[in-house]
């Protein structure tokens, strides 16, 4: 073990070699506050959970929105089928009646 000369004190004529490790200054200092720490399990759920909420809410809005334009989609669809039954009808009617002069005419 090497002890390294940190601190050069006199000691009644003598020069004394201590180590920092045992150093006054190291040991008169004041005391550090006391911190209640975030613990690792607590802080991993707590980001995992904020990221869950983020990445839900976010999809939530891309499916809301995606669900309204196949809603409107589907709703100008149905709208175009009604109106091409709504002309077939009527052609259909009027080949009916044509047809029926026809065979009154016979």
């Amino acid at each position: 073990m090497i002890v390294r000369p940190q601190l050069l004190l006199p000691l009644r004529g003598r020069v004394v070699i201590r180590p920092f490790s045992v150093s006054r200054a190291r040991w008169e200092g004041a005391p550090l506050p006391a911190r209640k720490p975030v613990g690792a399990f607590r802080g991993g759920v707590f980001g995992f959970l904020t990221g869950a909420v983020a990445a839900g809410a976010s999809v939530y809005y891309y499916v809301l929105g995606d669900y309204r334009v196949a809603n409107e989609m589907l709703s100008d669809d149905i709208s175009a089928l009604q109106s091409a039954t709504l002309k077939l009808q009527s052609y259909i009617t009027e080949l009916e009646g044509k047809v029926d002069q026809l065979q009154k005419k016979k």
